[in-house]
């Protein structure tokens, strides 16, 4: 198989858990410390060795575009200005922003309809051909000294099988994410068993491994995307198509990814990330920690 180059995030969703502010400002621009959630995504693309991102969209949804659009061009006013009153902190990191954008392209396609995350993926069928891909979630942010999408593509090299990336969670919270379970058979890899999406009850998860939205896919996967019908709920949603591989004997590998994962899907787990990096920013931590002391 081809080396992965390609790399989804789907950005088509409606943003219902952030409402009322995502109907101005999709979720994904809203700011992690300080730059949005979606620049850590496509950084950690790029540093893992993709050469081309392909965001799936609403067909009214433009801010995404516009916003890589402005950021790749170049203002000499404002540089010049930066230059005059002497920000030069600021204009290194206008350069830094530019490295993280160099020799990767951005593709988009519309999902015109909201049927659920697989559907969004099968829009992009035609651009990634009959090869691996990545898939990445627009609000999972991995903080690690190896990105996480770079880990999961040294485990697909090995077996050449889809990968899901992993990570252990308490049991009060099985109820509310996709749930693995399977044979390890090496460090921090495993053969997966079983896949439930969101068990009722803790009993019914096969582990405490939650799936995280960061994927290496095989063109098989897309083939089982195709042949799957929408559920109860009018979805296809990718979790349930893989459970369906996993049942259909199909190889697909879980790997549990050295890092912390920083959620970014609802209210309570953003305020948690965002707390989390500013503390640990070199520039804001100290003073932060200072102001928290005096409360």
């Amino acid at each position: 198989m081809s080396r992965i180059k390609k790399a989804i995030i789907p950005i088509a969703g409606l943003g219902t858990r952030f409402l009322p502010l995502s109907k101005v400002l999709p979720k994904e621009l809203w700011p992690l410390v300080d730059k949005p959630v979606i620049q850590y995504i496509v950084e950690e693309a790029r540093i893992s060795g993709i050469k081309e991102i392909i965001f799936v969209i609403r067909p009214d949804k433009k801010e995404t575009r516009d916003y890589f659009k402005k950021y790749l061009k170049k203002i000499p006013e404002l540089e010049e200005l930066l230059k005059t009153r002497r920000k030069n902190h600021l204009l290194r990191e206008l350069k830094n922003l530019e490295k993280i954008t160099k020799n990767i392209s951005f593709s988009y396609v519309s999902q015109k309809a909201p049927l659920g995350d697989g559907h969004a993926l099968l829009q992009t069928k035609n651009l990634i051909g009959n090869n691996p891909c990545a898939v990445l979630w627009a609000d999972d942010v991995v903080e690690a000294k190896v990105p996480c999408l770079l880990q999961l593509i040294k485990v697909f090299e090995k077996y050449k099988k889809p990968v899901i990336a992993a990570y252990r969670i308490p049991k009060e919270n099985f109820p509310f994410y996709g749930m693995i379970g399977g044979e390890k058979i090496a460090d921090r890899i495993y053969r997966i068993k079983k896949i439930v999406e969101k068990p009722p009850t803790i009993r019914e998860s096969p582990s405490n491994l939650a799936i995280v939205g960061k994927f290496v896919f095989t063109p098989e996967v897309f083939q089982w995307l195709q042949r799957a019908s929408l559920n109860k709920n009018r979805e296809l949603i990718t979790s349930e198509v893989l459970a369906k591989m996993v049942e259909g004997n199909q190889e697909v590998y879980g790997y549990e990814f050295e890092g912390k994962w920083l959620e970014c899907g609802n209210k309570l787990a953003y305020l948690k990330s965002n707390i989390y990096l500013s503390l640990k920013h070199p520039q804001f931590g100290p003073k932060i920690r200072k102001y928290i002391s005096k409360i």
